[in-house]
């Protein structure tokens, strides 16, 4: 094999990294990607993982949940490591104080040396990108716009978690630990790789235009011209004073090329509602209605099973809400089960990253 996971639930991070290093045994990982629980000092879990796999890039996250192979997580360690059959070379940068400025010209120049090229010429089906991120900060948009307005390829990735306490998340880079932060990792893909987007909604035929916004709050003021909480209640048929109970099972998509990017509402402020990553101006957004997240989950790996043949590894960036979802309808199991056959790793995220920052969305990596 040459994608493998492991976990650990020992409540130590160096107990943790000691079970997961016994598990990968004689393994020479190129790149060990890992995701822990809050529960672990931050500092700790990165510098002993790295202590573990001296030899190669080890970057992670803390979560709020983790996911492996057939079981949802709480409080543990999830890792995967991939060998020089998957990955030709690997560079990570880390980008600091993103709560103030985003820039990643530093970051992309480090790349465009190290791999001897332009970024905006590489091709997007043999490099990748991974991105990890602070997920409080409120910094995601700014970052993949600023991504993509510079490279054609690929950044996928994650908000990292606190396990809902919403105090501090980190990511972790070859032994550091940093918050206010985002990691990228450009790798250079031998094996071949896909991914997968689902959201678990299905269109309806009702739009809400964002007529007046406070965008770097990330709230809506006004929707069709009329107070935002007032114009998305009458729109699914409640009373203002329950439209909150309908946010889980009723967000908004902007809709490109058919496919619905969701945009997640956290909470009625007064008239006003507050979201979980940004809408703009103008934006016009279709009201989604929830469907069975293990099916649409289950049809979207099938598909890529029958293309691929068989997938050696995949990384799962879950959102929390999917999570929460899952969990109130009694169908965390049979969700983790979809990923019993296949080399699976990990984490609930604060928000998802694909052509922007989106929720209640599985962005999947999945290698040939």
């Amino acid at each position: 094999m040459n994608i493998i996971k492991a976990k650990s639930n020992n409540k130590t991070a160096k107990g943790s990294v000691e079970e997961i290093k016994g598990i990968f045994g004689e393994f020479e990982p190129r790149m060990v990607l890992f995701f822990a629980s809050s529960n672990y000092e931050p500092e700790d879990i990165s510098a002993a993982m790295k202590a573990a796999f001296p030899g190669c890039d080890v970057i992670g996250c803390s979560t709020a949940g983790e996911i492996i192979s057939g079981e949802m997580l709480k409080g543990s360690v999830v890792a995967m490591a991939f060998n020089s059959a998957v990955l030709n070379n690997v560079k990570i940068e880390v980008i600091e104080g993103i709560s103030e400025a985003v820039d990643v010209s530093d970051a992309f120049r480090s790349f465009e040396s190290f791999y001897g090229k332009k970024m905006d010429e590489m091709d997007f089906r043999q490099y990748l990108g991974m991105v990890l991120v602070d997920g409080l900060t409120c910094a995601e948009e700014s970052l993949m716009e600023n991504i993509g307005n510079k490279t054609n390829v690929f950044f996928v990735g994650g908000s990292a978690g606190d396990d809902l306490k919403f105090e501090a998340t980190h990511v972790f880079v070859n032994g550091k630990s940093y918050n206010k932060a985002a990691v990228l990792a450009l790798m250079d893909v031998k094996s071949g790789f896909d991914i997968i987007k689902t959201q678990s909604f299905k269109v309806l035929d009702k739009v809400l235009v964002a007529t007046k916004v406070n965008e770097s709050a990330r709230e809506i003021i006004e929707f069709n011209n009329e107070p935002a909480a007032v114009a998305y209640a009458n729109a699914l048929g409640v009373p203002v004073d329950e439209l909150s109970s309908h946010f889980m099972s009723n967000p908004l998509g902007l809709m490109i090329d058919d496919e619905p990017y969701v945009r997640s509402p956290q909470a009625v402020d007064g008239s006003n509602v507050k979201f979980y990553c940004s809408i703009l101006e103008g934006m016009e957004l279709s009201i989604l209605e929830s469907a069975n997240i293990v099916e649409e989950t289950a049809n979207a790996l099938q598909q890529k099973v029958e293309e691929f043949g068989k997938i050696s590894g995949l990384v799962n960036f879950n959102c929390i809400l999917r999570t929460l979802d899952l969990e109130s309808t009694g169908q965390s199991k049979e969700y983790a089960e979809v990923f019993n056959d296949i080399p699976t790793a990990g984490f609930s995220t604060y928000g998802e990253q694909y052509l922007g920052h989106i929720n209640q969305t599985a962005t999947m990596i999945v290698f040939k």
